[in-house]
């Protein structure tokens, strides 16, 4: 053996061979159809780079994004019946549900967590459109009250991040129930004197829309986020007519004066930012707050 047989001829046969690359490193947008390299489209808070396209953001990476230095507080999830109809169709809904938890590692379609944006103490209610499409159920209807009342109580801002398909149709009118429990969460936090806001996404539909969705103090959407009641199709069947292009978009919504401002998701916490500098009491406003000071002395003498 010599260097040409141990070194050379390996070398040699190396070339022409094909590395496999991993197919989890890009990302194709759904949008323009162009390929993006992963980290680079988590670093851009998933909008991409080409065509400017906003495309499903991780739920926690969206908590992240928002919290300040990205740090908040997981409230837990309340107890409540996991299956009260006992719901069977072609598959158990109670296996449904488990296939759900286990998929995206969550308990439920909603987080709900405490933290502060801006220096402002906020609690927000989040929706995970990746469990069972983001559907309200009756957890989802009580996590949100209890969101409501912590606010409320705490003397925070209250935000709901939506992203949803609609009632749970697996709990029947149970599902229905929780639009005007909701809605009182609501007036919870507006008899408190604090600022409701609902950040909008994609897609917001259902008996979210048509109640908690559409009660903020300031209605926020992102662009290209489809938001409504019934879906497009089923609108078109019943009136038998073709709808625009941009229905439902958060573009149309805000031209008909249904939502305030779309904001591209780069400048979204901006924006929540100032508008809690305007809404927020004082006496809630970390940054505005103030030491009380110390009696004085002649103070404490006077009242001895």
């Amino acid at each position: 053996m010599n260097w040409l047989d141990d070194y050379v001829r390996p070398t040699l046969k190396t070339f022409g061979v094909q590395t496999e690359v991993p197919d989890n490193l890009w990302t194709q947008c759904p949008s323009c159809q162009k390929m993006m390299f992963k980290k680079q489209l988590e670093e851009a808070l998933y909008v991409c780079q080409h065509c400017q396209h906003h495309l499903k953001m991780p739920l926690r990476n969206r908590l992240d994004s928002l919290f300040d230095d990205g740090a908040f507080e997981l409230l837990p999830q309340p107890a409540v019946a996991a299956d009260p109809l006992k719901f069977k169709a072609k598959k158990a809904y109670a296996t449904q549900f488990k296939e759900n938890q286990r998929r995206s590692g969550e308990e439920e379609a909603i987080l709900v967590a405490k933290g502060e944006m801006g220096g402002h103490r906020v609690v927000v209610a989040a929706f995970n459109s990746e469990f069972m499409g983001g559907s309200m159920g009756t957890a989802v209807g009580e996590a949100f009250v209890r969101a409501a009342q912590k606010a409320a109580n705490s003397g925070a801002a209250f935000i709901a991040l939506t992203t949803s398909g609609g009632a749970r149709m697996q709990e029947g009118a149970l599902s229905l129930m929780q639009m005007p429990r909701t809605t009182i969460g609501v007036q919870m936090v507006r008899e408190a004197g604090l600022p409701y806001l609902v950040l909008l996404t994609n897609p917001t539909y259902g008996g979210v829309t048509a109640s908690f969705a559409m009660l903020g103090d300031v209605q926020l959407a992102e662009p290209g986020a489809m938001i409504g009641f019934a879906g497009r199709r089923v609108i078109e069947g019943t009136i038998r007519e073709e709808l625009p292009d941009d229905f439902q978009t958060a573009e149309s919504n805000h031209h008909h004066g249904l939502i305030d401002q779309v904001v591209p998701r780069a400048e979204l916490k901006e924006r929540v930012v100032s508008l809690l500098g305007y809404m927020m009491p004082k006496r809630t406003n970390k940054v505005a707050a103030a030491v009380e000071p110390s009696p004085s002395p002649a103070a404490e003498q006077t009242a001895s």
